[in-house]
Parts: structure tokens; sequence; C-alpha cells
């Protein structure tokens, strides 16, 4: 009897382990930051009197390792603060009672997590809290989710662009075309959905469309980028960084100090954390806050393009090196 062929033994182990394998690290890149959501030295401003002030932070540091105060001098320094993204939140002391300022808009969990780590511990000691979204959600979008449901198609689209480009072998400027159009009809399409229809954000139209835009264009161009330096693996690489990494740490559903680190950091130096964190600051917060994941989206565009054309000169000059072999020379005729 002929034994069996080795590729057949690759093909059980690829299927007996490789499979389990993928599946139990999604399992932990999706579950592990959202079992483990809570506030991590999360921006809270502080603003009152200076006694009734301290008195609060005394009280907020009981949170170990929860919030990172900031003091300010009032409530219009601090509900500036907020507008400004410079903190989730702030309690402000007055004469008239003490307020609880949140940011709704800024990841609904957020204030939720402010609302139960401040108001609801003060209702208990039988305190009175008075709660003020300075920046609410859309009425049409309470909850917030159509923010937070735009991250896996723009990861889709991405991914689905950079692996085309990078199958049917578009080179260079033809490349860097196809995957500029495709990417601003995605921001378009993005756009007439999410703030047209849906009426979940409520910035700039064509801002936000932008930003859809750049986002898609920075995963496709790390897709086609190193797809043209590796091949398909590199394909393979970067959608699986995108999917199992980008994803789960883009906090779409809560914000960067509510995961465990490094989930928090990670995501947003990846394309579809900054890219929601830049689509929530030019939607709900006049671009506040919009210049760190600007910035990430840019240099992943850049570096994924230049992989592009880097990677098409060194095919070309492969090629131009294993080039035709010389012709023999045509003969003369000699009277």
């Amino acid at each position: 009897m002929s034994s069996p062929p080795r590729n057949g033994t690759r093909h059980v182990f690829a299927v007996a382990v490789l499979v389990p394998l993928i599946a139990t690290l999604a399992l932990c890149a999706f579950a592990w930051p959202s079992a483990r959501t809570a506030p991590r030295d999360l921006p809270l401003g502080v603003a009152g009197p200076a006694a009734a002030a301290a008195q609060v932070e005394a009280g907020l540091t009981r949170e170990k390792g929860a919030f990172e105060i900031h003091r300010y001098d009032d409530k219009a320094a601090a509900r500036e603060a907020v507008e400004d993204r410079s903190v989730y939140g702030a309690i402000v002391v007055t004469a008239d009672g003490t307020e609880l300022l949140t940011a709704s808009a800024a990841g609904p969990a957020v204030a939720q997590a402010l609302r139960t780590a401040v108001a609801d511990r003060a209702a208990a000691e039988g305190a009175e809290i008075r709660i003020v979204d300075v920046v609410p959600t859309p009425e049409a979008d309470p909850r917030g989710t159509t923010l937070s449901s735009s991250v896996l198609p723009l990861v889709l689209a991405g991914t689905a662009a950079g692996a085309m480009v990078a199958l049917a072998g578009l080179r260079g400027g033809r490349a860097v075309t196809a995957l500029v159009a495709a990417s601003g009809l995605v921001g378009v399409g993005g756009t007439l959905i999410a703030h047209t229809w849906l009426e979940g954000l409520t910035g700039d139209w064509w801002a936000e469309a932008a930003v859809f835009a750049l986002a898609s264009l920075a995963v496709s161009s790390a897709v086609a980028g190193l797809a043209a330096l590796m091949g398909q693996a590199g394909v393979a690489v970067v959608a699986t960084t995108m999917m199992l990494l980008g994803n789960p740490f883009s906090a779409a559903g809560s914000a960067p100090p509510m995961l465990p680190e490094p989930a928090g950091t990670i995501g947003q130096l990846l394309p579809p954390g900054a890219g929601v964190s830049l689509l929530r600051s030019v939607a709900f917060f006049d671009g506040a806050g919009a210049s760190g994941p600007l910035l990430t989206l840019g240099v992943w565009t850049v570096l994924g393009l230049s992989a592009m054309l880097v990677g098409g000169a060194l095919r070309r000059r492969a090629t131009a090196g294993h080039g035709e072999p010389a012709r023999a020379p045509m003969p003369v005729a000699v009277d």
C-alpha cells in the first residue's frame, strides 16, 4: 500500500490545528477588550472652590487608576475642556449644587461609566448630582451605534480594494488611481448611509466623507503595499492584523482609556481605531482632537502608497534583469 501524500497530511494539520488556533486568537482579541472595559486613567475634570474640588478629587482617587484628574477654575473652563475633547467629563461644584458634565457623543459607554462611578455612588450616599450632557449623541441614534458599526465595513472595503489591486497586477499610477477612486466612493457611500439616511452623524457632510475615504485608503494602501513587497502573503498579513487587532481594539463602542492596555494604545495606532476617533471628532466636536488620528491615517497611507511604488519598481527591475535572450544577428548577404 502506498503511503498517504504529504500534501494530505499538511491539509489535515491545517484544519485540525491552525483553524482552532485562529478561532482562539480571534476570540481573545474580541472578547478580552469587551470583558475588561472599564475606566483606566480616564481624563476627568474637576472644577469649583478649592476646598470642595479637593474633596471631590479625594473621593475620585479611591478609584485607583480609574481617572486622570484635571483641575479647572470654573464651570465654563470645564465645559470647554469637555467640548475640546481634553477630558471625557467633568465634576463641577457650584453654590447651586454639584453637576456632572458628560459627552455621550464621545462614547455612550464612557458617559454611562461616569454616571455609574460618580452620580450613582453619590446618590447611594444621599447626595444628588445633576447630569448635563454637553455633547449628546444624535436623537436619531442615541446609543451611537452608527459610528461604532462603521469600523468593520471600512476594514472590509479597504482590504477588498487593496487585494483586488494586488491580484489584478495593477502597479504604479494605475494602482494608486484605483485605490483613491475606490476610497472616494467609499467615503461618499458611507456618509450617505451614516449621515443622510441614518442621521447618526451630525458634522460637516464632506468632512465626514473625507474621513471615511481616508480610513479606507489607509487600509487599502497598506494591503496593496505589503502585497507589492511580499506577494499574496502581504494581503493575508494586513487583513489579519486589521481584523484581529484593528477592529476589536478600535474602541468604537467605548473609548481608548476604557480598554485594557496595550489594546487601547495599539488600536489608536491602526487605521480602524484612528478612523473612528477622527470621525467622532469631525462628526460631533467640530474637529477637536483630530490631529493625532489624522496623522496616524496619513502615515499609514503614505507608507502604503510608497510600498506600492517601491514594490512595482523592484518587480520591473527584476523583470528587466531576466530580460529576453539576445537574438542572433541577421545574416548579411554577400555579393
